[in-house]
């Protein structure tokens, strides 16, 4: 019986604890593994640093739902985005997105000033732009987000992908904001994407974790996996349990997630502080049909929206939401809002007026309401 990825969340591969009957498997905290009389080991392990039970069980589950060869767990996004970042050549030419999340810019801006990569940006709705930039023989990564966070721009993931493999480079993906009930990067031609977990694979704002998955087992995967082991940038299990139970409500939380979102972004429309929405599930949205074909089952519970009264605007009704939590993350089952500028500083594109909102499972209209009363304080 083939099963649907509904179910194999749900059940996390239908995995149990044969010792005892559980229906949930067990946390494995232990860092070192038995021997036999005969020096070998009992289990598969011998060691948690590269590899734990619990946290290659979360792992599977990971690789499942993404149709991937294989996946390895982080201790957040960004070392997942540094192991990936590892395993290219020195000086190797990498091509980004203007609009990614902030603290991978940075990253990459870092490696880029010690030498380590040189960099390239193009503008993520910018298809010639993503082209030009892309040199055949020379570039080794291509890095896109999408959506991006925070202006939800839209990357085509089949396009770059050629335009990728074309020149002899590789598609990594930043899927945190599209996760795997909604895109499967791997099946439009990436070969490597990376989640923050700590976002919508956990959804409940309380483990802090990265993941990699991959298209192959080749060289690549084998440099990563070789990086993952000596760093020792691993989850505790603990956190990968958790990661594991938010994935089996993952299906049914970003469902709820994206029609809260949808309302949410249509009510804001029609708001006359407000200027710009900016959710890539609106028809107005100028990656809506790009979306439309990469996220097939929602769009996620991610919205901005520019204020017309500006930065102080943004800075007031932040402060003023009784529902929407004032907090940085995204993709938990509670709604949050920040004014994202000062947490990514003056050198951040971000518009000074953005709010940003992740919509949680709560009741959409008191997420309306409660924006449009504190719309009205400012």
């Amino acid at each position: 019986m083939t099963k649907r990825p509904e179910t194999l969340a749900a059940q996390a591969l239908h995995q149990t604890d044969r010792e005892t009957g559980a229906v949930i498997p067990p946390i494995h905290p232990s860092t070192t593994f038995m021997r036999d009389a005969k020096n070998a080991l009992v289990g598969e392990m011998d060691y948690r640093r590269p590899k734990g039970p619990t946290e290659m069980q979360a792992a599977s589950v990971l690789a499942a739902l993404e149709g991937a060869a294989d996946a390895r767990l982080f201790s957040s996004g960004l070392a997942a985005i540094a192991a990936i970042l590892d395993t290219l050549e020195i000086g190797a030419h990498v091509v980004a997105q203007t609009e990614m999340y902030y603290g991978a810019k940075k990253l990459l801006h870092h490696l880029a000033a010690k030498g380590l990569i040189s960099l390239t940006f193009f503008e993520p709705h910018d298809k010639m732009g993503l082209k030009q930039a892309v040199q055949a023989g020379k570039t080794e990564l291509v890095w896109i987000e999408t959506p991006a966070n925070p202006s939800w721009a839209v990357v085509d993931v089949a396009y770059a992908a050629e335009i990728a493999h074309a020149a002899g480079a590789i598609l990594g993906v930043d899927g945190t904001c599209s996760p795997p009930c909604t895109t499967r990067a791997l099946d439009l031609g990436a070969d490597l994407v990376m989640h923050s977990a700590t976002k919508y694979l956990n959804g409940h704002s309380d483990v802090l974790m990265g993941a990699v998955v991959t298209k192959s087992q080749d060289e690549r995967w084998e440099k990563l996996c070789t990086g993952h082991h000596l760093t020792g940038a691993v989850p505790s299990p603990f956190d990968s349990w958790l990661m594991m139970r938010g994935l089996r409500t993952l299906f049914v939380r970003f469902e709820r997630q994206s029609a809260n979102a949808l309302k949410v972004a249509e009510a804001m429309k029609a708001h006359g502080e407000v200027s710009h929405v900016l959710y890539p599930g609106l028809e107005d949205h100028p990656g809506h049909a790009i979306a439309a074909r990469q996220m097939t089952n929602g769009f996620g519970g991610l919205l901005s929206i520019r204020l017309k009264g500006g930065a102080e605007a943004a800075r007031k009704l932040c402060a003023s939401t009784e529902v929407f939590l004032q907090a940085t993350s995204i993709g938990g089952v509670e709604s949050l809002i920040e004014h994202r500028k000062p947490i990514e500083g003056p050198s951040s594109p971000t518009p000074d007026n953005l709010v940003r909102l992740s919509c949680g499972i709560e009741a959409a209209d008191d997420l309306i309401e409660d924006l449009k009363q504190a719309l009205d304080r400012t």
